[in-house]
């Protein structure tokens, strides 16, 4: 047994009995809507769905045409699963003839500034999310912004804000291991990248991708920003990330200067000119997060009362699932973020921070490439074999898992996952590939058009009682009400409001 090995199997029998049994999970999925032909639809989000500004389950992301679903917080993967399915079936009940596109890379485009911004009424927090979207057009084209995927908001009892940023430095180390196991963005259409610089290849027709890709969309096609690469935000401990993003919220940036908040008409370019605009602004592949209390920032509940859970953001959609994850990659990634706890997690460096950027654009465009190198501790080691590693570190965590909750399935999860390190061709990446070689003629569009389809035909010829439709129209009638309320209470001018909220005293903790 290795010493990592030895580490993990000390803390993980020290845990007390409560914290395995009471791990809370909650699913945050993204998802374009799309016309039966495989382009975006561009109507307003539907009004059978509520408003997208009050409605706690159903809201929109960077596009009107663009869906997010969220659950609530769940003791159980299967509590969490089921909600997230009921969420589904109401909403795939109110598309039409639209359907939700069941892949993270967008379905046809038309011109970038003919993709609509989400819009959230006339209140001053609708306006502003609206200006914040604006601004990230602005920044980095709005097609960059129509990437979806699965954001897994996770927590344990007892851990501490340097606990979980302990978890954080060594999933950013590994993880290379999700993105390989669980990527499944390995192709593209052409119109995602018109008029951009790019690297891919001709697969077929209007596709474009790469041979051993495993998700672009965490490569340099996805959430990547140059500006934001001159962060080298450290995670060693909350004060450290707290003033990293401190500065970017609070120090002007020129190329966004330039832009300015305001057009020569007087409207909205962006909430700011500085480097992050808001916090949910900076891009990553996990991060620290906190409920927050009505008009509080981001940053300050950190500041103010630490870190609540974590929230992983390298997650694709997969297009044979209904609900884009399945039960078993929500137990993986229970058994993988209990590793990246219980492994010993060595202070980061801005060095390390460098060539951690440059494995995940191996892995996302390369990870699948037979005898690809990652860099680890100043040397390169092969990809498949630290992933290997990893994964048996992980199994006493998967046992002691099982052991707490019941079942096998944390056994099972990392038995399939050991097994595909073995034979790449069982991973989603390359599943879409296979397929969209086989039966669509290489087509990305035809794939995942056909998929979506599948999917909402599955979704509308569930059961759906006549309770759960009362459930959810409610909802949406209740959310409805709530932003008119909202539009009729607010009083202060817009501009008011814009430089109060991102006054820097209010990214500060109450003590300091």
């Amino acid at each position: 047994m290795g010493e990592t090995a030895r580490h993990i199997s000390h803390r993980l029998a020290a845990l007390p009995a409560a914290a395995l049994t009471g791990v809370q999970r909650g699913i945050e999925k993204e998802s374009l809507r799309a016309n039966a032909d495989g382009s975006l639809a561009l109507t307003p989000h539907p009004a059978a769905l509520g408003s997208a500004l009050t409605h706690p389950h159903i809201t929109t992301d960077f596009s009107e045409s663009q869906l997010e679903l969220i659950t609530g917080v769940h003791g159980s993967v299967a509590g969490c699963l089921d909600e997230l399915r009921q969420i589904h079936a109401a909403v795939a009940r109110a598309l039409g003839d639209e359907m939700m596109w069941v892949s993270s890379m967008p379905c046809g485009l038309p011109p970038d500034e003919t993709i609509p911004i989400g819009r959230y009424g006339s209140s001053n927090i609708g306006r502003a999310k609206s200006v914040y979207r604006m601004g990230l057009g602005h920044r980095y084209g709005r097609r960059m912004q129509t990437i979806s995927g699965i954001h897994y908001n996770w927590s344990m009892p007892g851990l501490t804000s340097e606990d979980y940023f302990s978890l954080i430095r060594n999933f950013r180390r590994h993880v290379f291991v999700p993105m390989l196991l669980l990527g499944a963005s390995p192709a593209v259409c052409e119109s995602f990248v018109a008029g951009r610089a790019h690297e891919l290849q001709r697969l077929a027709g209007s596709t474009l991708g790469l041979p051993h890709a495993t998700s672009l969309r965490m490569g340099r096609l996805g959430y990547r920003s140059d500006a934001q690469a001159s962060l080298a935000v450290s995670y060693n401990n909350l004060d450290s990330y707290a003033r990293s993003l401190h500065g970017a919220l609070t120090q002007a940036y020129p190329a966004y200067e330039a832009i300015g908040v305001h057009n020569p008409g007087g409207e909205y370019n962006q909430l700011a000119t500085t480097l992050l605009q808001i916090e949910n602004e900076f891009y990553g592949s996990i991060r620290p997060k906190r409920v927050i209390r009505s008009g509080e920032r981001p940053l300050h509940a950190l500041r103010d009362r630490g870190v609540e859970y974590i929230e992983v953001r390298c997650l694709d959609l997969d297009p044979f699932e209904t609900l884009g994850i399945a039960a078993p990659a929500v137990a993986l990634l229970d058994v993988f973020l209990l590793h990246c706890l219980l492994a010993p997690s060595a202070a980061d460096s801005p060095d390390e921070i460098a060539a951690l950027g440059r494995n995940q654009e191996r892995t996302a465009a390369r990870g699948r490439e037979p005898g690809l190198r990652l860099e680890r501790g100043g040397r390169e080691v092969v990809l498949l074999e630290w992933a290997a590693e990893v994964l048996e570190q992980c199994v006493p965590i998967a046992r002691a898992l099982d052991a707490a909750q019941g079942g096998s399935r944390h056994r099972a999860a990392l038995t399939a996952a050991s097994e595909a390190l073995g034979d790449t061709r069982a991973l989603p990446s390359s599943r879409v590939l296979d397929t969209m070689a086989r039966d669509f003629g290489g087509s990305h569009i035809q794939f995942v058009r056909s998929r979506s389809a599948a999917t909402k035909r599955a979704l509308l010829e569930a059961p759906w009682s006549a309770e759960l439709d009362r459930h959810f129209r409610t909802m949406a009638a209740a959310s409805i009400e709530a932003q008119r309320a909202a539009e009729a209470a607010d009083r202060e001018p817009f501009e008011s409001f814009r430089q109060r909220y991102l006054d820097a005293a209010r990214l500060t903790p109450s003590t300091g």
